[in-house]
């Protein structure tokens, strides 16, 4: 069974075309067209073994606000996609990531009810460009349209690069562990027998 998924989104702000496997190895291209969530979403991509393509542009030159929620949007499509009808993932994952001086656990249900919790420390200088704000932009469209709740709390830290970047690789081995299959579980890990 192949899970994978290519989404393509044209608005009048975005244009995003986004195909993803999540069974792959953690092979990307990304192309944003801001060159900071490239590199996060390239460590999600590695740090959860999804193979992913992403092709977008945007008005970047009113803000990078449309793209980063859009790229989330397409995202998260494209993961609710590829898991189907979700029988026989584990429907949970957890992680926790340090990076330098920043600690972050990510929390995840593949419920189906979309949730996003975001605690950050307070962050004395915020960067202009892509910075711990736009992060949570593209978390919540993420988690909206992957349909899970997702928590993501950090624990401690002083450098915004560094606590975006803990968020993203412990964002990809959440959702690796959670996607994973258990040959237990033979349909849907649900006392309800829905999701």
């Amino acid at each position: 069974m192949q899970r994978t998924s290519n989404i393509n989104r044209n608005t009048k702000e975005t244009k995003v075309d986004i195909t993803l496997d999540l069974d792959g190895s953690g092979k990307n291209s990304i192309s944003t067209q801001i060159p900071f969530l490239d590199h996060m979403i390239s460590l999600f991509s590695v740090h959860g073994f999804f193979d992913i393509s992403i092709d977008a542009e945007g008005d970047i030159d009113v803000d990078f606000h449309h793209t980063v929620e859009d790229v989330g949007i397409v995202l998260g499509n494209c993961i609710d996609k590829a898991l189907g009808n979700r029988n026989g993932i584990r429907r949970y994952g957890h992680a926790v990531t340090p990076m330098d001086e920043a600690l972050t656990s990510v929390s995840i249900d593949l419920s189906k009810r979309p949730f996003l919790v975001f605690n950050v420390p307070e962050i004395k200088d915020v960067s202009t460009g892509f910075n711990v704000y736009l992060a949570k932009e593209f978390l919540r469209a993420f988690a909206y349209n992957g349909k899970m709740n997702l928590h993501i709390n950090v624990q401690y830290g002083e450098n915004e690069h560094h606590i975006i970047e803990s968020i993203f690789k412990s964002l990809g081995k959440a959702l690796d562990h959670a996607v994973s299959f258990d040959k237990r579980i033979k349909v849907v890990l649900s006392s309800k027998g829905i999701l």
